[in-house]
């Protein structure tokens, strides 16, 4: 049996109650860099990944694994990955998202927002400059400096809320003017732009 959960931000104290118990009943555990470090506390003897083919090997040879994931699976997670791969995923235990946690932070709804991944994706920034809030979750390459210099290009007036390594301890939330110049702290990271639209 593969079962896929969402550890969420970070910190362990968001963890679900119900992936905490799974992750102390489980028989083998299977964890991305991050998603290892988090529960280390918890459980020191989990298999430490690189990527989905390494996951593929080991659900091959393991009959019951459960596989460690950032934020929630199912929010441009690594559900998707696996299902591309042909990796039968018998259930999925969701976990906090870490927009969720930038959002309550922050005290503002997201009901109505646009949400875009440049984590390890490509994708337009174009398309935020026609929607009040974006949400947008960033990478090593598509960084919140890259972002706000990119906005600027365009044309786009606004705010933007940074999140840096959020429920960490070194947790840092930054608001900026779109176009402001800004160090990037972290690769971690979530971007919300309020788009000042005429």
């Amino acid at each position: 049996m593969l079962t896929v959960a969402g550890i969420g931000p970070g910190n362990t104290k968001y963890l679900t109650v119900q992936v905490l118990e799974a992750i102390k009943s489980a028989e083998c555990i299977v964890a991305f860099g991050r998603a290892g470090e988090s529960i280390k506390d918890l459980r020191s003897d989990y298999i430490k990944v690189k990527n989905i083919d390494e996951v593929y090997r080991y659900s091959l040879r393991k009959e019951n694994i459960l596989i460690l994931a950032s934020g929630d699976p199912c929010f441009y997670g690594i559900l998707e990955y696996l299902k591309n791969k042909g990796i039968v995923v018998d259930e999925v235990l969701s976990g906090l998202s870490s927009f969720q946690y930038m959002m309550g932070k922050l005290k503002k709804s997201w009901h109505n927002s646009r949400f875009l991944s440049l984590h390890g994706r490509e994708e337009s920034l174009e398309s935020v400059l026609d929607t009040p809030m974006t949400i947008i979750l960033t990478d090593s390459i598509n960084t919140p400096k890259t972002i706000s210099k990119k906005l600027h290009e365009l044309s786009m007036r606004g705010t933007m809320y940074i999140g840096y390594n959020l429920s960490y301890e070194d947790e840092c939330i930054l608001k900026i003017n779109i176009g402001e110049e800004i160090e990037d702290i972290s690769s971690l990271a979530v971007v919300v732009v309020e788009n000042e639209m005429d």
